[in-house]
């Protein structure tokens, strides 16, 4: 009997245990429709620090990317190209690097000759916030602040469906039109 006892003692602190190791403390991925998180960041060209909230009533794509990373630099093209084509419209394109080595920065944007504005988070708490890990990452953000829609690995940002897209979200855009 004793033994019995003990035995199903055992599997309740077992099971006790497993639970709660398992329990995933991690939030779900930010999605559509939820607040974007805030951020500060300075830029690599020595300006003035970004803070997302200055941009409120602007729709901003937030791209979290890497040196190391190929696709990040396959990506960068076209992300520039879109900077370029929606200048002058209430759009911001904030490229966001991940890397703790400002040098090897400056030498990729320089090599790629890139003039969107870039972001330094070597400690990765804004890449945190958004839970981007998965380089590139991307999050498209409204005019009001909030996710308009979330992508994980590289695009062709200056297609005709992106821009007419992001256009879609532009304060006075067609709204309903495009859709991501």
């Amino acid at each position: 009997m004793r033994g019995g006892v003990l035995a199903v003692a055992v599997v309740l602190v077992a099971g006790a245990v497993f639970a709660l190791l398992s329990r995933d403390s991690t939030p779900p991925p930010i999605s559509a429709g939820q607040a974007a998180p805030r951020f500060e960041l300075r830029r690599l060209d020595g300006g003035a620090s970004i803070r997302l909230d200055d941009l409120r009533g602007r729709v901003v794509l937030v791209n979290f990317w890497a040196t190391w990373c190929k696709p990040c630099e396959d990506e960068m093209p076209s992300m520039e190209r879109l900077h370029r084509r929606l200048a002058g419209e209430p759009f911001d394109l904030l490229a966001i690097s991940v890397d703790d080595d400002e040098a090897a920065v400056r030498a990729f944007v320089e090599r790629l000759g890139l003039t969107m504005p870039i972001l330094l988070d070597p400690e990765k708490r804004s890449a945190a916030a958004y839970q981007a890990y998965r380089f590139p990452e991307s999050v498209l953000i409204d005019a009001n602040g909030s996710v308009a829609g979330r992508f994980i690995g590289p695009r062709d940002w200056d297609s005709e469906t992106y821009v007419e897209s992001i256009r879609a979200l532009l304060p006075g855009g067609a709204a309903g039109a495009g859709g991501l």
